[in-house]
């Protein structure tokens, strides 16, 4: 099993690159696993004290869960994923069934943040994307599919995202083995790794 992470700030176009990956794969050869799946359970918490929880801080995120998830994969064993509401700030009653592949993606901010978690990845990507850009791509993300209003997610990235991105998510760009550049432009970077993933198959 080839265990590949992709991480990079909000907005970067992660999920991009994780598509352009496997359109070249056949679907029975890999899955992706997102870190988004797997931010903490909040069922003692009211509606009005989730939406205060800063989720782009690593104790959000339960690594634990997602860590022993990944092991299970590795063995052979099938899991079930999380499924996270944003719409609710929390986690539903539902999961979604996982096999492991010969290829598994592991995508998400905060994925580098762990060392158990990192040492797991055979290759570490980090996309990077200028602020400007990053901070556009959010809202309108967040306002066509998380039906937020334009005032708070501009508060939610002065406030949250900009600071935990400095403090969490930029710094973690060392670990990686491969950066790629805003995903327009990332061509002979996604080459390289569909050399890498097809040679390993």
């Amino acid at each position: 099993m080839l265990i590949i992470g992709i991480a990079g700030g909000t907005g970067s176009g992660k999920t991009t690159v994780v598509n352009q990956i496997i359109n070249q794969l056949p679907t029975d050869e890999v899955c992706v696993i997102t870190q988004d799946s797997y931010y903490k359970a909040t069922d003692s918490l009211s509606y009005d004290e989730r939406v205060q929880i800063n989720f782009d801080h690593p104790r959000s995120i339960d690594f634990e869960l997602l860590i022993n998830h990944l092991k299970l994969l590795k063995k052979g064993e099938t899991i079930a994923q999380p499924v996270y509401s944003f719409v609710e700030h929390n986690r539903t009653k539902e999961s979604v069934k996982t096999h492991p592949r010969k290829v598994v993606i592991v995508e998400g901010i905060l994925i580098f943040n762990s060392e158990e978690l990192r040492s797991l990845f055979d290759i570490k990507i980090f996309v990077h994307a200028e602020t400007d850009e990053r901070l556009i791509r959010r809202l309108r993300r967040d306002i066509t599919e998380r039906g937020r209003d334009l005032e708070e997610v501009l508060n939610r990235y002065q406030n949250t995202l900009k600071p935990m991105h400095q403090q969490f998510i930029e710094p973690t760009k060392n670990f990686a083995d491969i950066i790629i550049p805003n995903d327009r432009h990332n061509t002979v970077a996604i080459d390289i790794l569909r050399t890498v993933i097809n040679e390993y198959l």
